[in-house]
């Protein structure tokens, strides 16, 4: 139990109706999951708003309402506090309701279009292997040390975030490291965190069903750093165009890191196999088990956060040395007569140029790429066409099919997609929407030597339609493949 007046620190109250000092049992902005003795939040979402059901909360036992509209009627047993915006006041509320624990740990936030999920990975792993009891929170799974805990959200809604955040800091986490999605950055779930430092990957068109433009894309993305205290570090990614974009207001010390441009931190790729990478970072050499440009601005963005966090550069390089990447990123397998199949997230124009061009990089001779590619529905719908065109322009063979189209017709999407081919490109790209057989097809396709590429699920373990989460996974369905033939 914490008292109201105490979780409501920080928090500025344009109006207050009733007594602050009541005892909380719980902080919620689901009335469904509202018991007695709680504090319900009232939070205008994309699909509802809470304030629609401030007294279906009351009647399920709130004693305390947060909200940006008072309702007309005021119940004399309760508290009501009306706030500017209620979404931003939550995030502060749970992180004082959860002991302020941001400021118990050394927590990183990792925000970009691409390459969060495997820079937080490889940071985990980093300072676990450093010897360092760390915390994950990513898109594929969250971990405090060893212990997992499945992932719903790139970053958790506010509650779940500062509840995991309180249960690293009494498991004794030295370190947490985070993905940071725009959604979240907007939608004030990070609001009220403390954090060491902010780390930036790259921007590309992606998410523009939800921020309508490219500009309010990067505006998200800077938000993050502009809110950073100036004892923290920003790091950027100054080989993107946008990156010192990100810098421009922080106040955190700014860093840069890049393979093509001079930065704070530098690197450049000796050897490249399928197998692996040879790198030269800031003059040392080392071999990492990652391959593409992609990830060596990846692995530099690791080492350059270990330095700022004050590592030793040889320990961080030998341990970098025995890393592999998160789950569904870059993952190949061979077949046992010489196929070569790699199962990459990539699920945006710029992802998925970057992984065929390092494919184009490492085929030897006259091998085929074969890439089965599709976009998931319900999402932004201008990226369709511009991946199959990608797709088309770096393959010898493309054959699109469904992602997760979940509520839309897979053949809708397929057609959007099939609009970005060249008339004169056509020859090299059919459409079967069943994923299973896209795969079982490509696999038949392909010859001893050729490389087929699965984009856009990944790590996913389900395919999504019509609101059905079915059991599906690119990299099972290519083992199944591989065995019967």
């Amino acid at each position: 139990m914490k008292k109201l007046n105490n979780i409501l620190t920080g928090i500025t109250i344009l109006q207050q109706e009733g007594s602050l000092d009541a005892s909380i049992n719980q902080v919620n902005f689901d009335s469904r999951k509202v018991t007695n003795g709680d504090l319900f939040v009232a939070v205008k979402g994309t699909q509802t708003d809470g304030h629609n059901y401030i007294e279906r909360a009351i009647e399920k036992g709130a004693i305390a309402i947060i909200c940006q509209e008072l309702p007309v009627q005021l119940n004399e047993a309760i508290a009501y506090c009306l706030v500017a915006d209620s979404a931003l006041a939550l995030g502060v509320i749970a992180h004082n309701y959860y002991d302020r624990p941001s400021e118990k740990i050394k927590l990183v936030g990792v925000t970009g279009t691409n390459g969060k999920t495997t820079v937080a990975t490889l940071l985990y792993q980093l300072f676990e292997g450093l010897g360092y009891y760390t915390g994950l929170l990513s898109t594929v799974q969250n971990k405090i040390g060893d212990h997992i805990i499945p992932s719903t959200h790139t970053t958790p809604d506010p509650i779940s975030l500062n509840a995991l955040l309180h249960e690293m800091v009494e498991d004794g986490c030295d370190y947490c490291f985070m993905e940071v999605s725009s959604h979240a950055i907007v939608q004030h779930r990070i609001s009220g965190l403390k954090f060491t430092g902010g780390l930036f990957t790259n921007i590309t068109h992606d998410h523009l069903d939800f921020h309508l433009t490219f500009d309010n894309y990067i505006k998200a993305k800077k938000m993050f750093f502009d809110m950073l205290p100036k004892n923290a570090f920003a790091l950027t990614n100054i080989d993107d165009k946008n990156g010192m974009v990100m810098l421009q207001n922080t106040k955190a010390y700014k860093k840069t890191y890049g393979l093509k441009s001079l930065a704070d931190y530098n690197a450049r790729i000796i050897e490249s196999h399928f197998s692996g990478m040879l790198l030269n970072i800031d003059k040392e050499e080392v071999w990492v088990k990652l391959v593409g440009e992609f990830n060596a601005h990846n692995m530099l963005a690791v080492y350059s956060t270990a330095m700022l966090l004050d590592q030793d550069s040889k320990k961080v390089l030998t341990v970098l040395s025995r890393l592999k990447g998160a789950e569904g990123r870059f993952e190949t397998m061979i077949s046992a007569d010489g196929k070569i199949a790699i199962v990459d997230y990539a699920h945006t124009p710029d992802a998925l140029e970057n992984v065929l061009l390092t494919i184009r990089q490492l085929r030897i001779n006259e091998s085929q790429i074969i890439t089965v590619v599709g976009c998931g529905g319900d999402r932004d719908k201008s990226k369709r066409p511009v991946m199959a065109k990608v797709a088309v322009d770096l393959s010898d063979k493309v054959i699109l099919t469904s992602d997760n189209p979940r509520s839309e017709d897979p053949s809708a999407i397929l057609k959007n997609m099939e609009e970005g081919i060249p008339g004169e490109m056509k020859r090299k790209a059919f459409t079967i929407s069943d994923r299973r057989e896209a795969i079982r097809a490509a696999c038949h396709l392909a010859q001893e030597g050729d490389i087929i590429l699965v984009a856009g699920k990944g790590h996913e373990t389900y395919q999504e339609i019509m609101g059905v989460k079915h059991p599906f996974d690119d990299r099972e369905v290519l083992k199944e493949t591989f065995k019967e033939q």
